[in-house]
């Protein structure tokens, strides 16, 4: 049975935007919710997870909602929106990429056809700079590129996929305005404990990444990619929400970070190695199920394109009010304190001995 928890404090205010936001308690939903929410020109924010978070802010509500087949008729919940932002998105269990794809196409196929029979404008999906296609490292590349993605890794594979359901989507719906948010790595401070279970695993000790504590950075070749501080991503989404926009906007904040970045970052020595050996100590820690992000992905970011963001500042009147080097230095010093926030995706991080025994269950369970 479907639960729902009403508005938290400040009730819907006046007229304005109803806005539903599917994936509403990660990384990007906690902050997109929060961006909507403080609109005068949104009337209300209905947020939609699989569990139901302790945070509600104003103009809020939210219901427990499972996007897979065989879910909640998702229908009803959208009727009379004036937009839906999708967001909800599964990483993991890499080594069962069919359960991914059971959450992140089906679910999402589910979401765009109930978008379509509830009669709702807009649809504003996030994609990623995960759905391009390989790409050059030394210039920015604008949102006509290639979306074919990296067909090896899960994440990219999916959200490259998902590109060409949307190309069908438009054409056979065109009265609803569809926007494709492509934003780089998104970091924030209450994510961090997410994203080290997520991508390096409940062992890593976040508190030995400081700087002058790692003596050096790997200069992979290809290791440049584009990063942005997930606060910034969300006000685009509040724009494109707003604004009469359609299609894909390019989301990255400046510098592309390298191995030459990153080492200024922990106070390191940028050192050149060939991938391989990188590729295979992963690949190795990958099999034993000691770490979550598979070889693929890392194959991925070595080939993902630079963005250009133009058409961002231009048609959605957006800037990043931060640099790459502070989203990222604001997520590690989060990762460092083990900071989360009060939803279920961001729970902050456990003891070491509870990360023990949730490793010594996952071996066992593989």
């Amino acid at each position: 049975m479907r639960r729902t928890v009403e508005e938290g404090p400040g009730g819907t205010g006046g007229a304005g935007l109803r806005v539903v936001v599917v994936g509403a308690t990660g990384n990007v939903g906690t902050s997109v919710v929060r961006a909507l929410t403080e609109d005068h020109g949104v009337e209300s924010v209905l947020g939609l997870a699989r569990r139901v978070p302790g945070w509600r802010p104003p103009k809020s509500r939210w219901e427990a909602v499972d996007i897979e087949p065989g879910g909640e008729d998702l229908v009803p919940l959208f009727i009379g929106a004036d937009a839906v932002v999708h967001l909800a998105w599964k990483f993991q269990p890499t080594h069962h990429p069919a359960e991914t794809w059971r959450t992140n196409v089906l679910g999402s196929l589910r979401v765009f056809d109930a978008v379509a029979a509830a009669g709702v404008p807009a649809l504003v999906h996030a994609s990623s700079v995960g759905a391009y296609s390989p790409g050059p490292k030394d210039r920015a590349v604008d949102e006509s590129w290639p979306t074919h993605g990296w067909p090896q890794a899960a994440y990219t594979r999916e959200k490259a996929y998902l590109e060409r359901v949307l190309d069908t989507y438009e054409i056979k719906h065109p009265e609803i305005r569809v926007v494709r948010m492509r934003p780089g790595f998104l970091f924030k401070r209450e994510a961090a404990s997410e994203q080290r279970r997520i991508f390096a695993g409940r062992l890593l000790p976040g508190r030995l990444v400081r700087p002058g504590l790692v003596p050096v950075v790997p200069g992979l070749p290809g290791l440049r990619f584009q990063a942005l501080h997930t606060d910034d991503a969300a006000s685009a989404y509040r724009a494109a929400v707003a604004l009469p926009v359609r299609g894909a906007f390019n989301l990255a904040a400046e510098p592309p970070l390298d191995s030459d970045v990153l080492a200024r970052l922990f106070e390191a020595r940028p050192l050149s190695m060939p991938a391989g050996p990188v590729r295979a100590a992963l690949a190795a820690a990958w099999r034993l199920h000691l770490v979550p992000a598979s070889p693929d992905l890392l194959d991925a970011v070595l080939h993902l394109p630079l963005m250009d963001s133009t058409r961002a500042r231009e048609e959605l009147s957006w800037e990043p009010l931060h640099t790459s080097v502070e989203a990222i230095g604001e997520f590690l010093a989060g990762l460092r304190d083990g900071a989360g926030a009060d939803t279920a995706p961001l729970a902050a991080d456990r003891t070491l001995h509870q990360r023990l025994d949730a490793l010594a269950d996952r071996v066992v369970r593989a």
